[in-house]
């Protein structure tokens, strides 16, 4: 590269991609299927074009691009994977069954403070968020939603447990990757995370009690005994199904990688769906007198394809109906493109360029907490993925912690606070595309109930000002002496 780009340069594609994704708001009812896709392309578009004004040549643009979708290749895996899970779960009646005992155990008011709380056990237990909101996730939503409460609210709770445990279990593939970007170990790294994510559980978890216990229940759309009806009628209905995701659990528990895992999971429903729901393999396979060939072509049907079961009442036909991977395929193309874009602002060098001025600008450590938390932001907005969100400013601001005397921990908690937590809000990130489209809620639509992703890093910025806990390399007296360090 001949010179290095100006700001405004810099920032230029991300203004025009801001400003083309704010168009499709308005003008394309569903954003994912393409208008969204073409707009990270534009960008993409317009950020070769200027780096090839500055001296870049395309072959290293190139090699970039490759390199970063290849980064994005084992969650488009895991996204194809979990459409095939759904597909196979919903056949068997793993979900429907899930639903059904549900709706007898779960109080309505009490409903979005106990799906936080599952989904955060069961996080935690797994390491996996994106592996929680596809199972137990899925089956919630379909809870929820018979017992009147808006989809968007439950998506939030479900999400705020999910990525709870996909930033405090030492499984999670995030939860190793900060504190090994910020130079510390991972028990230090939780032991250490439980200052910003306690209390922004426990405030998690008192604004869904308010709303639940707030909620007007007189007007669900669907009443509950005639959605077990529904359910009991359409399926063999038996607590044998539970088997399924207990097995998935126990192999998730036992560190098995998410792929295997998944296939395992999918594999055992098909198998269930032939041995417990002979009627639901001839009703989507439409194949009588020869049960084999009903068998598997039901079975690939839920696992490539559209199904949708039909019961005796239409309003829970919804809660049956299921897309398998080619679901996912306008996911998929939307973080290719996602990935492209970042691809090409990384390798021109716009994304350090943009990052740069505010490295300069933290003197403080509150401050300097608050401008990771928003680089990391950044990075999930423009990068498109989670982990380039904590790989890049952690390498970024370690050099800054030193410097001004804080323990790797506090950049690994920040990483984590904000960098693992925000990228399900965006809707074109790997994370934010994934859970919109597992769970059928827009992205936008779920952003305002996510309130533990949306508060953790608020709390983290917080906490550096009021410097509750700041861990230092001196001891803090010692330190107070040092013209560029706050007390």
């Amino acid at each position: 590269m001949k010179r290095e780009a100006r700001l405004l340069e810099a920032l230029f594609p991300l203004i025009l991609l801001i400003g083309l994704l704010t168009a499709n708001v308005f003008i394309f009812d569903d954003t994912l299927a393409g208008s969204n896709q073409m707009a990270l392309l534009l960008a993409a578009t317009t950020t070769v074009v200027i780096s090839a004004s500055l001296g870049l040549p395309w072959e290293k643009i190139q090699t970039r691009i490759v390199k970063t979708i290849g980064s994005a290749m084992p969650s488009i895996l895991i996204l194809l994977l979990i459409g095939s899970l759904a597909g196979a779960w919903m056949i068997s009646g793993v979900v429907p069954v899930m639903i059904y005992y549900g709706l007898d155990i779960i109080s309505p008011k009490m409903f979005l403070f106990t799906a936080v709380v599952v989904c955060s056990v069961v996080s935690v237990a797994t390491g996996s968020s994106w592996s929680t909101v596809a199972t137990i996730g899925v089956a919630l939503l379909g809870i929820g939603q018979a017992i009147g409460i808006s989809e968007a609210m439950v998506a939030g709770a479900i999400i705020s447990g999910a990525y709870f445990g996909d930033k405090m279990s030492p499984l999670s593939d995030t939860t190793n990757l900060a504190p090994a970007m910020a130079g510390t170990d991972l028990f230090t790294h939780i032991r250490y995370m439980t200052i910003t994510t306690t209390p922004t559980l426990v405030l998690t978890l008192i604004i869904f009690l308010i709303i639940g216990f707030n909620y007007d229940f007189s007007q669900a759309v669907v009443d509950v005994e005639n959605v077990k009806t529904a359910i009991h009628e359409t399926f063999n209905v038996t607590p044998l199904l539970f088997l399924v995701p207990l097995i998935l659990f126990v192999i998730i528990v036992m560190k098995v990688p998410p792929l295997p895992s998944l296939m395992t999971g999918t594999l055992l429903g098909a198998v269930f769906a032939v041995i417990f729901q002979p009627h639901i393999i001839e009703e989507v396979s439409q194949v009588t007198g020869n049960y084999t060939r009903a068998s598997y072509q039901a079975a690939m049907q839920a696992m490539f394809g559209n199904v949708s079961l039909t019961t005796n009442d239409p309003s829970v036909n919804e809660l049956l109906s299921t897309s398998g991977m080619r679901g996912m395929l306008d996911t998929i193309w939307l973080i290719l493109s996602a990935m492209i874009f970042g691809g090409t602002m990384e390798a021109a060098g716009f994304l350090e360029r943009i990052t740069r001025p505010i490295v300069k600008m933290a003197r403080r450590t509150g401050s300097l907490v608050a401008s990771t938390v928003g680089t990391c932001i950044f990075f999930n907005a423009t990068a498109s993925d989670q982990y380039i969100s904590i790989v890049v400013p952690g390498r970024m601001y370690r050099k800054a912690f030193e410097e001004k005397g804080l323990k790797p921990e506090l950049l690994s908690r920040t990483l984590e606070d904000s960098g693992t937590m925000t990228s399900v809000l965006i809707p074109w990130n790997t994370c934010g595309a994934t859970q919109s489209r597992v769970l059928g809620v827009a992205t936008w639509d779920y952003l305002p109930y996510c309130f533990m992703n949306l508060i953790s890093p608020l709390m983290a910025i917080l906490i550096a000002y009021l410097n509750i806990k700041i861990r230092r390399i001196v001891p803090a007296g010692e330190y107070q002496a040092q013209p560029v360090e706050e007390i």
